[in-house]
């Protein structure tokens, strides 16, 4: 199974949105013919109305039939969570092959911090038991632990212990985040974190390019690589032990 997880598109007029680099991108994604794209929030940047008819346009330019859109922070902003749900609200479990995506919401309307809830934890928790033989991936927009180059710590899930808990408890082989605009990963139990950058904001944080994540799946093994749009694909290993930022 072949996944490009893109995260942090902020369509909209401002903030720095950058239009050829997300058009480019979809290209190079097109070409892979992944198995299925994961978008892990942040597909506007206000939540307008304008911005999520300009989100449609780009997401609908992605060939690929299998395709999870989760919402993040921005996309419910001034009541954006209305438009998402008559956008892109379905589907948060996809089955793919021997596996299961699961994206968890944790946007909340005008709240930039990240919240699964206690109700959702204990849905993760059954969904994870009934597909327990599957390869499992959980999907969110918040990141679960504190991102290097991103400054204080604000904006995580505010209950990341209980998502995290259950994440372990149920042998989830795989978590992909966005939020923070900086492409890391970090293994946590058996679990492998991967967290995006922005595919199309001018928005960074310690790493100056726009990229996404091609991540190929054999088994129980994972290659996850980081592609930097219209650049090269770079081993996370290599990501992880530079020590200066990474600027094309």
């Amino acid at each position: 199974m072949l996944i490009a997880h893109i995260s942090d598109l902020h369509c909209g007029s401002r903030a720095g949105f950058n239009p050829e680099s997300l058009d480019l991108a979809i290209t190079e994604i097109n070409e892979l013919m992944p198995d299925v794209v994961v978008v892990t929030g942040d597909i506007t940047h206000n939540g307008f109305l304008s911005d999520y008819r300009l989100a449609v346009k780009y997401i609908e330019k992605i060939k690929c039939e299998r395709k999870i859109i989760g919402s993040g922070n921005h996309d419910y902003r001034s009541t954006g969570y209305l438009l998402y749900r008559r956008y892109f609200q379905k589907p948060h479990i996809l089955e793919v092959e021997n596996s299961i995506i699961v994206y968890l919401s944790t946007a909340r309307p005008d709240r930039d911090e990240g919240e699964a809830g206690y109700r959702q934890i204990q849905w993760l928790g059954k969904i994870l038991d009934r597909f327990k033989d599957r390869f499992k991936i959980v999907a969110l927009h918040h990141h679960l632990v504190p991102i290097p180059d991103t400054g204080l710590e604000r904006n995580t899930v505010i209950d990341a212990g209980d998502v995290i808990r259950t994440i372990t408890q149920h042998n989830v082989n795989l978590v992909l985040c966005g939020h923070r605009h900086r492409p890391w990963s970090l293994n946590m139990g058996n679990s492998l974190i991967i967290n995006a950058g922005t595919v199309s904001s001018e928005r960074f944080r310690g790493f100056f390019a726009n990229s996404y994540n091609v991540i190929e799946v054999e088994g129980n093994k994972i290659d996850a690589r980081l592609k930097v749009v219209g650049g090269r694909t770079m081993d996370f290993k290599e990501l992880l032990t530079e020590r200066e930022p990474f600027i094309p």
